[in-house]
């Protein structure tokens, strides 16, 4: 028997992540727990769990290299792309193909929890080097702080992001 969140080595490298386990980052109100990340499927995907603040999501933006598939748990988000905007609650799934503008936000009064693939991997380093990691002092829900959003608008490029400013031509809004 493997020891819990080893990967299992041999034909099948197979991977085994407990629930308690992965290495979370705070962004602003939102924690991204890894729970399976570049490394570890040889690039093939990235897969986190997303524990959301009510009024918490990111801006606008655009992934060019991926696609993203969120799977919601719990909560209530509204997704908006191309001028339609709707709302998603636990059991639904959203796909949004590479090249779309798209933005998510938790519109409930509690937390909510998604489940998100981005496919193939790559954003999980992204939010890591974004993010301030989960478990150090003054870590934890918050407004993402100018720093924060200077550092997630600057490392952007390097992992195929764009997060266009808004129509008034300023910086990026923080989440609402």
């Amino acid at each position: 028997m493997t020891p819990r969140g080893e990967t299992v080595t041999g034909r099948e490298n197979l991977i085994h992540v407990p629930a308690d386990d992965g290495d979370g980052v705070w962004i602003g109100g939102t924690l991204h727990t890894v729970k399976a990340g570049t490394a570890t499927t040889s690039g093939s995907l990235s897969f986190l769990q997303l524990t959301v603040s009510p009024g918490d999501g990111p801006p606008p933006h655009i992934h060019t290299g991926e696609d993203e598939t969120l799977y919601i748990l719990s909560g209530e988000f509204e997704f908006f792309s191309a001028g339609r905007t709707f709302a998603a609650t636990a059991g639904d799934l959203v796909h949004v193909p590479r090249g779309t503008l798209h933005g998510v936000r938790n519109v409930g009064e509690s937390t909510a929890r998604a489940l998100t693939i981005y496919t193939p991997g790559g954003m999980d380093r992204y939010f890591t080097a974004v993010g301030t990691p989960e478990g150090l002092p003054g870590a934890g829900p918050a407004p993402l702080s100018p720093e924060q959003l200077r550092a997630a608008v600057e490392q952007a490029p390097a992992h195929g992001l764009i997060i266009p400013p808004p129509p008034d031509g300023g910086p990026p809004p923080p989440p609402r």
